[in-house]
């Protein structure tokens, strides 16, 4: 099977696991650190992400695993540090449960006896490696006109006949529809342990190619963009992380010994354009740190086949030095999805001065962290970072790039990424999703929040010939506020297209009105009416977008309007 993860020898497999596992048990070196206000604990969930565990900004703590130097960094930083008993005795019972169910395993004969952190209850819902492509596969199987399935490279394992995985992108849009679209490329699970981030990713890509055909938005987003999911980014490591260990690298043994627990490179200091950009302060030298930054600029086959397939997907938009700015008009968004400090960031990670383009990344930051509440913010910590995935996409290419972290913990229950994490995310990926034709001017433009049509027009359908009337609701405040403003202006304008979407030549809009007779508010409830009389019978698609009084267009909301 092209993407079996089994090493060589599952009993030697096996074994190793159980002793590594033992190690972690056993560690003290976790420590409650009491941070002296909120900024610095979010430049230490960055600069310290490596170490975090948990992030508790509410009770006034981080969880972190340190060793003597990042201690004396904290306590410098004004850090206050407990060592954190709860947690590790949490982590403790967490693993001897793992081992008890794979004793259990080993002695009804089972060929892979380890079992499965997603064994234990309230983790069930997080997806292994094997069904997260599983579950690819299906969408790709089910629907090959709106997903397909490509293998763009191998894991380290793979690459050394040591087991490991195929690394795959599903790609999803609407292959009826011809054309050079706008491209969303997401990656997640670059860091192993990092459990909620591919689930949430394959979830979008469910909500998309189910909802295609049902939902609106789903269907033009499909019919006129792409969407690339690099879904396990790390698989090999995301492998060990299953067992219940605390794996952040790949599992390259050339780095820190063959069996050791911090072996492998941290594929996110590995990246090419920013490879060691700090001189040693953004990422470590030493194979045995966890953000050991690999022997070379894009040593590892993980973040070789990625830097290759973007590089497929936008033409280089931005100039060679630091200051230059890719046009306001450049298409394309990477986003990283990681965990777990609650937070949206954009570049620069390296360098304390703001991107080029950092006014228009701050926009669109603000408004994803409109959705899940988190903290906007540039990617620099207490100290910088290096050879981060943004490096190839906005470093080098132009591309718009954020890093999203999600959630608050290493063991975050399913309730939490059920009820909270997945339905918040969701949406700001499905926003992601509807503005990357311009992802550096829509997001300054307004939302439209609502569309309803009369009559039942969007399910059951209308007689050809009725008069539909459309309302809906225009906003332009929904920013995320909390680490600065966005400017917001009074919505201007509405308007609505019938099959043809605004930015395709020939397109027909249709003047709406605000209900109160006024545009003068950064709210407002718009309406107008809809025609069916030359509408042919079926299923036609409204789209519906508002301006400011600055002039900037916001994001599309769609309809159905069946004409019976």
């Amino acid at each position: 099977m092209a993407w079996a993860g089994d090493e060589p020898s599952a009993v030697s497999e096996s074994l190793q696991v159980q002793q590594m596992l033992e190690q972690e048990k056993n560690a003290t070196d976790v420590y409650k650190a009491y941070f002296p206000d909120l900024t610095m604990a979010r430049k230490a969930a960055i600069s310290f992400h490596h170490a975090l565990l948990e992030s508790n900004y509410d009770d006034g703590y981080l969880v972190l695993e340190l060793n003597q130097q990042e201690l004396a960094q904290l306590r410098d930083f004004g850090f206050n540090m407990k060592p954190a008993t709860e947690f590790m005795a949490q982590r403790k019972q967490l693993i001897e449960q793992i081992q008890s169910l794979s004793r259990k395993r080993a002695m009804s004969g089972e060929s892979s006896p380890n079992a499965s952190i997603f064994s234990i209850p309230n983790y069930s819902c997080y997806e292994t490696v094997e069904e997260t492509f599983a579950a690819a596969a299906a969408l790709a199987g089910s629907k090959p006109s709106l997903a397909s399935w490509i293998d763009i490279g191998d894991s380290w394992q793979k690459k050394n006949a040591r087991g490991g995985y195929d690394m795959r992108v599903l790609k999803l849009t609407n292959s009826a529809i011809a054309g050079d679209k706008p491209k969303l490329f997401i990656n997640s699970a670059i860091h192993a342990r990092e459990y909620t981030t591919a689930p949430l990713v394959l979830e979008f890509a469910r909500w998309l190619v189910n909802g295609y055909g049902t939902n609106a938005d789903a269907t033009w987003i499909l019919d006129n963009h792409e969407v690339h999911l690099l879904l396990q980014t790390n698989p090999d490591g995301r492998k060990k992380a299953e067992s219940g260990l605390s794996w952040r690298k790949n599992t390259n043994t050339a780095y820190c010994g063959a069996n050791s627990n911090y072996r492998g490179a941290d594929l996110n200091r590995n990246f090419t354009q920013s490879w060691n950009s700090t001189g040693g302060s953004g990422s470590s030298g030493n194979p045995c740190n966890e953000t050991y930054r690999g022997i070379s600029a894009g040593s590892e086959p993980e973040v070789q086949a990625l830097e290759a397939y973007v590089r497929t997907l936008w033409p280089d938009q931005r100039g060679p030095n630091v200051g230059d700015a890719a046009p306001p008009t450049t298409s394309g968004i990477h986003m990283d999805i990681h965990s777990y400090s609650q937070l949206v960031l954009w570049p620069w990670g390296d360098r304390s001065t703001p991107a080029p383009n950092g006014p228009a990344l701050q926009t669109l930051g603000r408004k994803f962290a409109y959705f899940n509440n988190y903290t906007p913010q540039q990617s620099i910590g207490l100290y910088a970072t290096d050879g981060t995935s943004d490096a190839i996409s906005y470093g080098e290419l132009g591309v718009a790039a954020f890093t999203i972290e999600l959630g608050t913990s290493f063991f975050q229950s399913c309730s939490t990424y059920n009820n909270t994490i997945k339905p918040k995310n969701l949406q700001a990926l499905i926003y992601a999703a509807k503005v990357v034709r311009t992802p550096y001017l829509t997001p300054t433009g307004p939302d439209v929040t609502v569309v309803n049509l009369s009559s039942d027009a969007a399910t059951t359908g209308v007689p050809k010939g009725t008069l539909v009337t459309l309302t809906g609701s225009a906003t332009d405040i929904r920013f995320n506020n909390s680490n600065g403003t966005e400017p917001t202006q009074n919505i201007s304008q509405a308007e609505y297209y019938i099959d043809t979407p605004p930015w395709t030549a020939g397109a027909t809009p249709v003047a709406l009105a605000a209900s109160d007779g006024s545009f003068n508010a950064k709210t407002e409830a718009i309406t107008g009416s809809i025609s069916t009389s030359s509408l042919s019978v079926g299923q036609h698609l409204v789209y519906v977008r508002s301006r400011d009084a600055d002039g900037n267009w916001g994001a599309v909301t769609a309809s159905f309007l069946k004409v019976n």
